[in-house]
Parts: C-alpha cells; sequence; structure tokens
C-alpha cells in the first residue's frame, strides 16, 4: 500500500512539473499541453466518481441546516462515551461528519480516527465491514482538505474490504452500513419510516444483533409516537422481544412502560424500580431518565417526576443534561397545570435552572429561550415585561425558516392565551404560513 501510494504520488509530480514546464513554454513539446490537461482532468474527475460512489456520511444527501447541525452535536455529547457503548463508532463518525460541516476539519479528522478505533475495538479485529463508512468519510474529508493522494489511500482500503467482505448482491448494502445510514437518519432526526426499513433491511441480512433489533423496534415506536390509541400488537411485540434481548437497556424499558400504561395495565411499582436502576446508571441521555420523567408525570405525579429529577442532579450535579431533565418537570408542572398558579419560589427555581441550561447549550438553545419566556409570563406583571423583551430579542433573530416558523407559532400561542391578544396571534399564525410558501 505504501509503495502503490509513493508510485502514484510521484507520477502525479511528474505530470505537474511537465505540465507545468510546457504551460511556461519552457518545453519543446508544446503540442502535449492538451493531452496533459485532459489527463489530469480526468484523474480528478475518476476520483471524484469514484467518491460519489461510496455509501457515508458525505454521499447520504443528509438536508442540514446549521441549527440542526448544533442542536445534533450537543444530543450526542449528551449520550456521552461510556465503554461497552455499542454505537460508539457511529456517534464519532457522526460527530466527525457535523464537525465538517461546521468548518471544523482537524476536529473531523479526529472524531473520525476515534470512530475507527472504537469500531476495531467493538468488533475484536482491525478491520471487516463495518469501517466502510468510515473509510469512505475519510476518503471524502482529505479529497476536502486537497490530500488526493491520502483519498486515493482510502478508496483503495474502500475497495480491498469490499473485495474480502463482499455484499451479498450488487443491490444491497452491507448490512453494517444500512444499520448507520438508520442510525444517522435516526439522530439528524430523518425519515423515520426509512430509518427502520433500514434497520429491518439490516436484520435481515445479518440477525442476532442486539442493538439493531432494540433501535428498530424503537424507530417503529417513533413512527407512531403520537397515535393515541397506542402501539399496534405487533411493533409492541417488537419491544417485548427486544427488550427480553436487550435486559440492560433502560431507555427501551422506559418506553415500553409507557406503552402498556397507555393500554391500562397499572406500572407504578415497575416504574418505581425502574428509577433505582436509571439513578444508579451512568449519566447519558439514553439512561432512561427522559421518557420515565414522562411516565411519572402522565401516571404517577408530576410532583414525584420533579422529585426524581432533582435526586438524580444531587447525585450529579454538574451534568448539564441532568438540568435539562429538571427543567422539563418544571416546565411541566408550571406551564401544563390545571391547578392555581404555582408558587412563586418553584417558578425561581425553574427560571434559575433554564439560565443555567441556556448557557450550557449556547449553540442550541432557541427552546429553552421560549420556555424561559413562557415561565416568566406566569410570574407577575413583571415577568410577562420579561416574557415580552425575551420574545422581541427572537424575533429580531436572523433564523433558519424552520426555527423562523417553531417561534412564530409558539409567539402565536403566547399572544393568544397570555396576552388576549387575538388579532396579533392571528398575525403570526399567517406569517407562518406565508414562510412556508415563499
Amino acid at each position: 500500500m505504501l509503495k502503490q501510494k509513493i508510485r502514484h504520488q510521484n507520477r502525479r509530480y511528474i505530470l505537474l512539473t511537465l505540465y507545468q514546464s510546457i504551460k511556461s513554454k519552457s518545453h519543446p513539446n508544446i503540442y502535449r499541453t492538451t493531452k496533459l490537461r485532459k489527463q489530469l482532468n480526468n484523474e480528478s474527475q475518476t476520483l471524484v466518481s469514484r467518491l460519489k460512489a461510496l455509501q457515508c456520511h458525505f454521499t447520504w444527501d443528509l438536508d442540514l441546516s446549521r441549527s440542526l447541525l448544533l442542536r445534533c452535536r450537543d444530543n450526542l455529547l449528551d449520550i456521552g462515551t461510556v465503554n461497552g457503548n455499542r454505537w460508539l463508532g457511529h456517534i464519532y463518525n457522526l460527530r466527525g461528519f457535523i464537525q465538517y460541516r461546521l468548518g471544523f476539519n482537524e476536529d473531523a479528522q479526529s472524531f473520525f480516527n476515534k470512530a475507527k478505533q472504537a469500531f476495531c475495538s467493538i468488533g475484536n479485529a482491525d478491520e471487516g465491514p463495518w469501517l466502510m463508512v468510515n473509510y469512505g468519510n475519510l476518503a471524502w474529508l482529505h479529497h476536502h482538505l486537497g490530500d488526493q493522494a491520502e483519498s486515493e489511500a482510502y478508496l483503495s482500503k474502500v475497495d480491498a474490504l469490499n473485495k474480502k467482505y463482499p455484499s451479498s448482491s450488487q443491490e444491497e448494502l452491507h448490512p453494517e452500513t444500512y444499520a448507520e445510514k438508520a442510525y444517522a437518519l435516526l439522530a439528524l432526526k430523518g425519515d423515520i419510516n426509512l430509518v427502520a426499513d433500514y434497520f429491518q433491511r439490516a436484520i435481515e441480512m445479518q440477525p442476532g444483533i442486539r442493538e439493531w433489533n432494540t433501535s428498530h423496534a424503537l424507530a417503529l415506536m417513533y413512527a407512531c409516537m403520537h397515535s393515541r390509541t397506542g402501539l399496534e400488537d405487533d411493533i409492541l411485540e417488537k419491544m417485548r422481544i427486544a427488550q427480553e434481548q436487550d435486559l440492560d437497556n433502560l431507555y427501551l424499558a422506559a418506553h415500553d412502560l409507557d406503552q402498556r400504561a397507555m393500554r391500562g395495565e397499572r406500572i407504578e411499582d415497575e416504574a418505581r424500580e425502574l428509577a433505582t436502576k436509571v439513578l444508579r446508571s451512568p449519566v447519558s441521555s439514553y439512561s432512561g431518565l427522559k421518557p420515565l420523567l414522562w411516565v411519572y408525570t402522565k401516571y404517577i405525579s408530576v410532583d414525584e417526576a420533579i422529585d426524581l429529577a432533582e435526586e438524580a442532579l444531587k447525585n450529579h450535579p454538574d451534568e448539564r443534561y441532568l438540568k435539562r431533565c429538571v427543567t422539563l418537570c418544571y416546565k411541566w408542572k408550571i406551564i401544563f397545570s390545571r391547578e392555581s398558579r404555582p408558587e412563586k419560589s418553584m417558578i425561581d427555581r425553574a427560571i434559575l435552572l433554564l439560565e443555567e441550561v441556556i448557557a450550557l447549550y449556547p449553540h442550541s438553545s432557541l427552546m429553552r429561550k421560549i420556555e424561559i419566556a413562557d415561565v416568566y409570563a406566569l410570574w407577575s406583571h413583571d415577568g410577562q415585561a420579561k416574557a415580552d423583551q425575551i420574545y422581541q430579542e427572537l424575533l429580531e433573530r436572523d433564523l433558519e425558516l424552520a426555527d423562523k416558523q417553531m417561534l412564530y407559532n409558539k409567539y402565536a400561542n403566547y399572544l393568544h392565551f397570555q396576552k388576549h391578544n387575538s388579532n396579533m396571534s392571528i398575525r403570526y399564525h399567517m406569517g407562518l404560513v406565508l414562510d412556508f410558501h415563499r
């Protein structure tokens, strides 16, 4: 491989030197200029066409806005890098791609290298089809950095893996590639039905991978999340089977409790038992805490949900994700409470934590700022003035279309329910429609 790389570099250097000599008219064979230019262009076109044929984050046509990239980066950070996480390679690969898209090329290369180490550690081997996407990412990154020889080297590695680990047919990807593509779409809020389909294909080609079965069941659940009647029996059965195979997955267990409670089962004792396990687990957005807090809020009490979240934060006071979970509970208590106005001490606590969370998520805090405005609005007349100020500052920001639409919707609701200004509320709802059709 090293000799091949050196030969390629030497050949390209000779061609470039000769071309520059001809271009400067100091070379007797000026008639060869066009031929050499075509040869160099053909080499470049061949490289690009080979890059475009790869299966990796650079070629998956991921429709990403900057705000979505920043939110996804924060979400991946909150998952953590606990040893034994079977998705660690996928997380590092995606983080590398996000850093590239945000303009941090050195960070991107570092994450891609970490991804390779994680895949090899989990696969207990120095190579395998799980590296297809990683090598493809590195080939694209070096191409964009202008290091075409290194890009060629990674293309050769992909070719070698394809020969050593051929796919079952030319029409099908490797199961590991299907799974990683599904994971990327899931993390980036892509088409959830496509996510489920890719996991299904991976499972059919290579059954028995625990994390694929779990993620497939969760994707099916997400696709039907807003159903008032709960999930279909076949999806519940898939969740049950996945849970039997993945007993330590508390995130899946919390969602299973939610679905069973929706069908009328009494789950209070199981929820409290699960809470004990969650509190003993490493802090992660996949520890199961957030969906369990929602279970507590809906089927036990929001006050017990607050107590559970506060206990988790007391055990790990510096964890930003736990502060985020506590603020969620206070929001559910304050904004959606049908009882009398919450006590000022509770509103003060919610505002304090929301301000901390905004500071801890500086690049993806738009929704938190809207939430703190809504909490201020319930506080007092002075609080409503503060809410007005926050909304006006947000409305003056240069936001991407999706964020602007979300803000208009929230502000219109605020005007209607808090300010009792129906005319202005309608104007912002109309602005939302007009922006959508632009």
